[in-house]
């Protein structure tokens, strides 16, 4: 009986901590990282609705930024049709400083558009 509360309290706490890591992250707070090293930007977003997030162009500075990976996780259920999730965005530090992504929320569309919604992370790099 032991073993199985102790196995149970493991699987909760694995849960809520696979879960905290989902949490979009938030524009207003600056992610503060060190050269060399690769963080995370998590967004909301639900691809089933043909929207879809881009970094807006010209918007990345190279020399202090690079994007490294970008991959959509459902935070809903499964069976649930149109349900949301998060997309999860890898950027690495390359150089010391302080830079901008802008990520841009663009609408379903065959032709070059705005993106409906822009937002911007700041980023400062030791």
């Amino acid at each position: 009986m032991k073993k199985i509360l102790t196995l149970l309290l493991l699987a909760v706490l694995l849960t809520a901590c696979s879960s905290k890591s989902l949490a979009p992250t938030d524009p207003k707070t600056t992610i503060d990282v060190r050269a060399g090293k690769e963080f995370k930007i998590v967004i909301e977003s639900n691809p089933t609705t043909g929207y879809h997030w881009e970094i807006v162009k010209d918007s990345l500075d190279e020399n202090l930024v690079q994007f490294v990976s970008s991959e959509y996780k459902s935070t809903s259920d499964p069976s649930l049709v149109g349900g949301g999730g998060v997309d999860i965005w890898t950027f690495k530090a390359v150089g010391p400083g302080e830079a901008k992504i802008a990520l841009g929320y663009y609408p379903p569309s065959n032709t070059p558009t705005e993106p409906e919604r822009t937002e911007t992370f700041n980023v400062n790099i030791k």
